[in-house]
């Protein structure tokens, strides 16, 4: 990807999500965030039903779905929100999704993940944090595709993290069957991989009008840190400051999502990696913030579509 001066926007990392779609008018558009009953995905779809969009939360929990989506509407003058099962590991479950979706796609906000649970791993083998993150994500927004391009300036925003800086994508071993497993390295190449696939979906895509960006929401304590010790997240807290990651809330937390997702200041900005709702700055060794060159390689983003590509066809 040819590097152009970094995008700017008036907003901070403590803006909401609410502040950075003020006077952003949705009407008339359809969205689908994924993970949208849990953690920022509420927020996500919360600002973008404020706005006007019909909004479909795409979850594993459909009683949970149900009970957020009521939530929202209460809060949002009944603003539209649908609740449709998916779950990311299952291929069936994702084809069954896409098939089911009917006209145009406006936003699609690929939010669902896990993070560092124990080793575990899909029917076919697949290392479970990489299948979840990257490769369900990558099979629903190509299932969406033609959804997407007859929207018209269709996105797809792709949430990542700083964990990314952990690890490339390591194609010799993405999924860990000869190297011991670490659910650290395991969940920061799935988090590079979803910025890989920015930069490659955002080139291939830009002929249809699709934009396609990454983000690092910044640190929100959430149902995503269940498989940490809470020591450990406290003691991340106290870091933040030194290492440059922001803790937020949860309206807060999504704010980069939505910025990316709707606000006119990134209007055709594609294959870039935000945090803060800015456009990241290249990573400076020892810091926890910014975005790694190799997240940004071209190469490696033609590699990993081809690698995924060639996995989901199996």
């Amino acid at each position: 990807m040819t590097q152009t001066t970094p995008i700017t926007t008036p907003f901070t990392g403590q803006s909401t999500a609410a502040e950075v779609l003020e006077g952003v008018d949705l009407r008339g558009r359809r969205a689908i965030v994924t993970g949208g009953a849990s953690g920022i995905g509420v927020e996500t779809a919360r600002a973008l039903a404020a706005a006007g969009a019909e909004v479909t939360i795409a979850v594993r929990d459909l009683d949970a779905g149900k009970r957020t989506a009521e939530a929202i509407a209460a809060t949002t003058a009944g603003a539209p929100v649908l609740v449709a099962p998916l779950d990311l590991a299952d291929r069936a479950s994702v084809a069954s999704f896409a098939a089911a979706w009917e006209g145009p796609l406006h936003i699609l906000v690929n939010n669902a993940g896990v993070m560092a649970c124990p080793e575990a791993r899909t029917p076919e083998g697949w290392e479970l944090q990489f299948a979840t993150n990257h490769l369900g994500h990558f099979a629903l927004t190509t299932g969406l595709h033609p959804a997407l391009a007859a929207a018209g300036g269709a996105r797809v925003v792709s949430v990542s993290s700083s964990a990314h800086l952990r690890s490339a994508v390591v194609f010799d071993d993405i999924h860990f069957r000869e190297r011991p497993y670490d659910p650290w390295l395991a969940y920061g190449q799935s988090k590079t991989a979803n910025v890989l696939f920015a930069v490659e979906a955002g080139r291939r895509w830009a002929g249809d009008g699709i934009t396609v960006n990454a983000l690092m929401p910044g640190g929100i304590r959430t149902n995503l840190q269940r498989h940490l010790d809470p020591d450990y997240i406290e003691r991340r807290r106290a870091l933040g400051n030194s290492t440059g990651v922001t803790w937020k809330n949860t309206e807060q937390g999504a704010a980069t999502s939505v910025l990316l997702a709707a606000s006119p200041l990134v209007e055709g900005v594609s294959g870039r990696y935000f945090e803060d709702n800015q456009e990241a700055e290249p990573n400076r060794e020892g810091a926890g913030r910014g975005v790694a060159a190799y997240a940004l390689d071209p190469e490696a983003a033609t590699l990993l579509w081809q690698v995924s590509v060639d996995l989901l066809a199996l």
